[in-house]
C-alpha cells in the first residue's frame, strides 16, 4: 500500500511523515505510561496477594521485549498506516489466507481498541472522583461523571481534528506532563520508601501449584496491559519520518525506559502505602497515587498532583486515539472495510470519519468496569494480533528472504518463540469465561469474513484476478 501520492497528484489528500524519534517515542510513552500504572496496582496485587504480584511485571517484561523485536522487524519493513493489519495481510498471503487475517484483525480491532481507549477515561474518573467525590459510584460512573467522560472523549476527537504537524507537538507536550508526574511519583517514593512496607509478604510462602499460576497468570494480563502501545507508532507509519530507523529505535527506548520508570512507581507506592490498605481491589479501585502524596504531603499537595494524573491520563487517550484511528483507515484503502473509513480530510489530510467513529465508540466502552476492559481486550488480541504476527514475521523470513529489512530480530528466532509462548500463558491462564469469549468472537469474526467474501465474490470463493493482485480492483 502506498499512501503517498503519485507524480501529478501533489494536490491529492495524502498522510504526511512529519514524525520524528523524538516524537515516535513520546507518542509510544505515553500510550504507555498513561493511566495504566496509576489505576491497576489494586488489581495486580490482589493476584497474588501482596508483593508476589511483582512476578507478574517480570513476567510481562519477558513476553514484551521479545513481542517488541518482532514487532520492530515488521514496522520497519513495511512502514504503512495500520500496523498489524499491514502484517498480517502481507505475511499471511495478501490474496489468500492473509485476507482472512486481515479481516480478522480489523474485526476484533473494532472490539479491543476503542475498550483500551475506554481504560484511560475510566481511570480518569476514578482520580477526579478524588477531586469531586460523586463523580464515581460502588455501581460505576455517576450522572455528573458520565456527562463528563462523554465530554472528554470529544475533547479529544476535537484536539486530533487536525494536521499532523501540530499533533506532534501535543504529543510532546503530553510526554514531557507524563514524565513530571511519573518522575514526582518515584521521587517521593525514594525519599521515603519503608522497605518493610514493600517487601511485606503474607505469611504463605510461594507453591508453584495451578492455582498460583492462575494467579500468576492474572498478574502477568495487568503487567502487560499497562506496557501495551510499544508499537504504537507502527498504526502511523505512513506518517513516520526514515521508518526503518525511526520505529525500531522509538519501540525499544520505550518499552525499556517504560519498565524501569514502571517498576520505580510500583515500590515508591507500595514503600509508603501499605499494600493491604488497597487489597483486594474495589471497582473502581482506589486511587493510589493520590493517598500516597496525602499520606506524605497532605491533602492540598494530593490535589494537584491529582491533576498531573489527569494529565497523564488524558495523554493515554489521545495517544491511543490517534494510532488507532489509522487502522480502519488502511484497512478501507485496500478494501478490507468500508470505503467510508478510506477518506481523509480534505484540507486536513487526516483519516478523519475513522477518527470519529473510533472515538465515539471509546466513550461508550468507557461504561464498562476496568476489570471486564482489561480481560476482554487482552483475551481478544492474543489470538491474532499477537500471536498471528509472531506467525506472520516467521513466514516472511521463509517467503520473502530477500525482502528489505532495516531492522532484523537479533537471535532469531528465539525472541519470537519466547513470546509465542508468553501469549500462549496468558491465554491458557486466563478464565474459561474470558476464553469462550475470546473464542466467540473469533467465530464470529470468521463466520462473517466468509459471508463477505461470498457476497463481493472473493477469496477462497474465487481466485484472486490479475486485476485484484495488483490492487486495480475498486474496493466495495
Amino acid at each position: 500500500m502506498n499512501s503517498q501520492p503519485a507524480p501529478g497528484d501533489s494536490q491529492r489528500p495524502h498522510l504526511l511523515r512529519r514524525f520524528g524519534l523524538l516524537q515516535a517515542t513520546a507518542l509510544n510513552m505515553t500510550n504507555m505510561i498513561g493511566i495504566g500504572p496509576f489505576i491497576t496496582i489494586p488489581a495486580l496485587m490482589s493476584a497474588l496477594n501482596g508483593p508476589r504480584a511483582m512476578l507478574g511485571w517480570l513476567v510481562a517484561v519477558l513476553i514484551t521485549i521479545p513481542d517488541a523485536l518482532v514487532w520492530s522487524e515488521l514496522g520497519a519493513a513495511m512502514p504503512g498506516s495500520g500496523g498489524s493489519y499491514v502484517y498480517l495481510r502481507d505475511g499471511f498471503g495478501r490474496e489468500t489466507l492473509g485476507r482472512l487475517m486481515a479481516f480478522l484483525f480489523v474485526w476484533q480491532f473494532i472490539l479491543s481498541g476503542p475498550l483500551e481507549i475506554a481504560s484511560g477515561y475510566i481511570g480518569f474518573a476514578q482520580y477526579l472522583n478524588y477531586l469531586w467525590p460523586g463523580v464515581t459510584t460502588e455501581h460505576g460512573l455517576s450522572l455528573a461523571g458520565s456527562v463528563i467522560v462523554i465530554g472528554l472523549g470529544i475533547f479529544c476527537i476535537a484536539l486530533l481534528y487536525r494536521r499532523i504537524t501540530s499533533i506532534g507537538k501535543i504529543t510532546v507536550s503530553l510526554w514531557i506532563g507524563t514524565l513530571l508526574t511519573t518522575g514526582a511519583v518515584i521521587l517521593t517514593g525514594a525519599l521515603h520508601f519503608n522497605p518493610k512496607l514493600a517487601f511485606d509478604f503474607p505469611p504463605e510462602e510461594f507453591k508453584f501449584s495451578l492455582g498460583f499460576l492462575f494467579g500468576l497468570g492474572a498478574a502477568t494480563r495487568i503487567g502487560v496491559y499497562d506496557y501495551l502501545g510499544y508499537y504504537d507508532v507502527c498504526f502511523i507509519g505512513d506518517e513516520v519520518r526514515d521508518p526503518g530507523k525511526v520505529i525500531p529505535r522509538s519501540i525499544l527506548i520505550s518499552i525499556v525506559g517504560v519498565a524501569l520508570i514502571y517498576v520505580a512507581i510500583n515500590f515508591s507506592i507500595i514503600g509508603v502505602v501499605p499494600w493491604r490498605e488497597f487489597v483486594p481491589a474495589t471497582d473502581p479501585p482506589a486511587p493510589v497515587v493520590s493517598l500516597l502524596m496525602e499520606k506524605i504531603y497532605g491533602s492540598k499537595v494530593a490535589a494537584v498532583f491529582t491533576l498531573m494524573v489527569l494529565w497523564t491520563a488524558f495523554g493515554s487517550v489521545f495517544a491511543l486515539l490517534l494510532g488507532y484511528s489509522r487502522i480502519p483507515y488502511a484497512a478501507a484503502q485496500d478494501g478490507y472495510f468500508f470505503k467510508i473509513f478510506a477518506r481523509l480530510h480534505p484540507t486536513k489530510n487526516f483519516p478523519h470519519v475513522s477518527l470519529i467513529v473510533i472515538g465515539a465508540v471509546s466513550i461508550v466502552c468507557s461504561f464498562l468496569s476496568l476489570q471486564t476492559v482489561i480481560d476482554a481486550l487482552l483475551v481478544t488480541r492474543i489470538l491474532v494480533q499477537f500471536i498471528g504476527q509472531i506467525l506472520a514475521v516467521m513466514l516472511l523470513r521463509e517467503r520473502a528472504p530477500g525482502m528489505q529489512r532495516p531492522y532484523r530480530i537479533h537471535w532469531y528466532p528465539l525472541p519470537p518463540l519466547i513470546a509465542l509462548a508468553g501469549w500462549l500463558f496468558l491465554f491458557g491462564s486466563a478464565e474459561t469465561s474470558l476464553k469462550n469469549y475470546g473464542a466467540l468472537a473469533l467465530s464470529l469474526g470468521v463466520a462473517l469474513f466468509f459471508v463477505w467474501s461470498w457476497r463481493t465474490r472473493r477469496w477462497p470463493f474465487v481466485f484472486a484476478s490479475k486485476e485484484v493482485a495488483a490492487g486495480t480492483k475498486p474496493s466495495d
